[in-house]
Order: C-alpha cells, then sequence, then structure tokens
C-alpha cells in the first residue's frame, strides 16, 4: 500500500511545528529534558545556581545534554565521540555544562528505571571523567578504556561502518537522489527554491562541499532537490532545510546531503565581557571550531532570506548517543566518559595552569558520603524536582486531549 504523503503548506508549517514539539515533550521525561532547554537557563537566574564555582571563560555548549553528544566525522573521515550540536555555544562559566549534562544522564537513569544510588555513582564518576580529561596524561587512558563500555561502543562502531546508502536510507528513506515529502520533509515556497539554489552556487558553499578529502577542489556542485526539515526538538520552529547535491561530472556524480538550520539568539548566559561573534550562525561555528574541530570544519555561517543560518553537510558516521534504557553498570561508564568528552572540548581552551587550578577547583566542597561536589549533587536533585513536576503539568496540558 503506498504511503499517504502529507502536505503541509508553508504557511501552516509553525502550528503544526508547535504541535510536534509539545507532543515530543511528553513521550518522557527524559524527552521533556531535552527539549525544556529555557527552562535550565530559568534556573541558572536563580539563587541557587550562585553556589556553582565560576571556571574560566571559554567556549561551552550551553546545551550539553546527552543526545547533543555523539560520533562526528572530519573532512578526512576519522571518527571521534564529540558535541555535535552547538546551537546555544557561548562562552561562558564551563559548570554550566557540567550540570546540563549531568541533569541529562540523571533522566536517563531515572527512565531506566534505575534506583537513586546510580544517579549518585554517575555524579562521582562524571567529576572523575572530567577531571581526567583536564590533565592530558591521564586523559587518553581513560578515554580507551571508556570506549570498551555499551553504549559508545555500539554506536562508535556503528559509525565508522557507515556509508552514504545508510545515510539516505535513514535522513531520506531511500537512496534515490530525491527527497520523499511526507511526515518528516515539507514542500517548500518559491522564494525558499530559489535562495537554496542562490545559495550554493557561491563559491563558499563549493569549497564547504569540496572541502572532504576524496573530493576534487574544483567539482561543480548542483541542487537536485530539496524540502523543509521537521527535526529536532528545542529547535523545532526556525527554518531548518535538508538539500540533496550533486557533486562532481553527472556521469561519476556523488550524493550529499546538506543540513540547512537558522541560528538565533543564544539563551545560554554567556560571560561578561565575552568576546563572541554577533552575527548568531558565525557565533555557532566559531563555538564549534573551538569545541568540536572534526564539525567545525564542516560548518559555514551564511545568510537564507535575510536570516542568519549555518550549513554542514550531513556525514554518515554522524550519530547521535541514544540513552533510553540504561543498566546500573552502562550508566556509571557513560557518566564517565562523557564528562571526559566535555571535559577534552573545555581542556583544549586552556593552558595547563588553568587546566590545574579548574580541576582542583571542582572538587572543593565535597561530603563525606560522596565523592562528588555538593554544589553539583544539589543542584541535580533540585533540577531532577523542578523538571518532573513541569514534565507531569506539561504531559497534562498537551498529552491528553
Amino acid at each position: 500500500m503506498q504511503k499517504k504523503i502529507v502536505e503541509i503548506k508553508p504557511t501552516d508549517r509553525q502550528a503544526v511545528l508547535e504541535d510536534r514539539r509539545r507532543l515530543k515533550m511528553a513521550r518522557s521525561a527524559h524527552a521533556y529534558v531535552r527539549g525544556s532547554t529555557l527552562q535550565f537557563y530559568e534556573w541558572l537566574k536563580t539563587d541557587s545556581s550562585a553556589k556553582l564555582p565560576q571556571g574560566p571563560p571559554i567556549w561551552i555548549c550551553g546545551d550539553c545534554h546527552v543526545g547533543n553528544l555523539g560520533p562526528v566525522a572530519n573532512a578526512d573521515g576519522k571518527v571521534e565521540i564529540e558535541i555535535r550540536d552547538l546551537d546555544q555555544t557561548v562562552i561562558g562559566n564551563p559548570a554550566h555544562d557540567l550540570i546540563r549534562l549531568g541533569l541529562s544522564l540523571a533522566t536517563a537513569s531515572r527512565s531506566s528505571d534505575l534506583p537513586g544510588v546510580t544517579t549518585a555513582l554517575m555524579m562521582e564518576q562524571m567529576i572523575k571523567g572530567y577531571q581526567q580529561a583536564m590533565l592530558p596524561q591521564r586523559a587518553k587512558k581513560a578515554t580507551k578504556d571508556a570506549k570498551k563500555v555499551q553504549p559508545v561502543e555500539t554506536v562508535l562502531h556503528q559509525a565508522v561502518n557507515r556509508e552514504w546508502r545508510h545515510l539516505a536510507q535513514e535522513r531520506i528513506e531511500d537512496v534515490k537522489p530525491t527527497i520523499p515529502l511526507g511526515e518528516r520533509f515539507w514542500a517548500l515556497s518559491d522564494e525558499e527554491k530559489a535562495e537554496i539554489t542562490k545559495l550554493f552556487e557561491t563559491e563558499q558553499a563549493r569549497k564547504l562541499i569540496t572541502s572532504l578529502k576524496h573530493r576534487d577542489d574544483d567539482a561543480k556542485i548542483r541542487v537536485l532537490d530539496a524540502a523543509y526539515w521537521m527535526k529536532g526538538c528545542s529547535s523545532l520552529g526556525r527554518l531548518r532545510y535538508a538539500v540533496l547535491l550533486g557533486v562532481g561530472p553527472k556521469k561519476d556524480k556523488e550524493y550529499c546531503l546538506v543540513d540547512i538550520k537558522e541560528a538565533i539568539r543564544a539563551a545560554a548566559p554567556a560571560a561578561k565581557n565575552a568576546d563572541m561573534p554577533k552575527d548568531f550562525a558565525q557565533r555557532v561555528v566559531t563555538g564549534a571550531c573551538n569545541l568540536s574541530p572534526y564539525l567545525g570544519e564542516r560548518m559555514l555561517a551564511a545568510k537564507f532570506l535575510s536570516r542568519s543560518v549555518f550549513l554542514r553537510e550531513l556525514m554518515p558516521q554522524d550519530l547521535k548517543l541514544e540513552m533510553d534504557r540504561l543498566t546500573r553498570e552502562e550508566a556509571i561508564a557513560a557518566a564517565s566518559y562523557l564528562a571526559g568528552v566535555v571535559g577534552k572540548a573545555h581542556a583544549r581552551q586552556m593552558n595547563a595552569a588553568t587546566r590545574k587550578r579548574w580541576a582542583a577547583q571542582l572538587s572543593q566542597n565535597q561530603s563525606k558520603n560522596l565523592n562528588a561536589p555538593n554544589w553539583m549533587w544539589r543542584s541535580i536533585v533540585e533540577l531532577i524536582a523542578s523538571h518532573e513536576t513541569a514534565y507531569l503539568e506539561h504531559c497534562r496540558l498537551y498529552a491528553t486531549a
């Protein structure tokens, strides 16, 4: 039976996107945490956040939940686990990334029906993994050991063995050079079609696409198809497009899929007098280059219909980590490893003396029965309580109709 095409007109997008976002956030407490970024930033304005340590002002993710980490490939095809979503990146307090990641991991643990003591052990391992990343002599061994545990090992194995056909079947449900309209991909307006064509006629866009190691520097690129992309959760409602390109001569052309995403003003709090690009997309690209070099080198800031957007070619190896069902051992190991990934992203922006001071500062105010600082434990407990209350209210309002 042929699948019925769902037609969403450009004028109807916003209402549909908002409804989808609300329903998606109601699926689980973990999904709600991932989509309720603004609630986390509101907490950072309260008196509770005043007790957080003030780390050196560096580029931070700003929205460092589990779903925003995963395998990322560079232009040469090498794969590493990095931060993979930098929409909220700013120069700010690195402690904010730790708290956001801790909240996400704790919620994933609770969604897996793991006891509360697991959350306590995860917080201990988070601090340990992060501090090891601050000390290069320890970081290499810690990273090697962590990659041997699930679910990190599984997703890395999947990533390094993926090809274009896997990306095409996953993202566009086919390997043919078209983007099928339906639940996820919607028709474009004539103005959007013209703007996409114009964008990929620029030399900057061509250089981005041909930057991959095996492509000819002078290769021509052609837009084969494009659609509006209903994707993500917290980003629903912004401009988002999937563009299918042909690269090289027609008889030997290669296909690639490009993600165009609108950049908006960061809600994450920035450090006072932080020197950041005023253009929103350029801020995202600059943050990516500092935090996740594999991703940053594949990104480009541009203008689209007078709005700030950034482009990146999607690679088959780019995957997100799924932490929906975890064993106790997996949860604890994942906490150490992922905190180490974030620590590595932070550490590369600090000199040795700054890394040492910051690592020592994180260990202050530990209790006798928990090898994690009190400020972290109390913050996570408070955030879990407030998010659980908000999640139940969200479900009552939007998931019972």
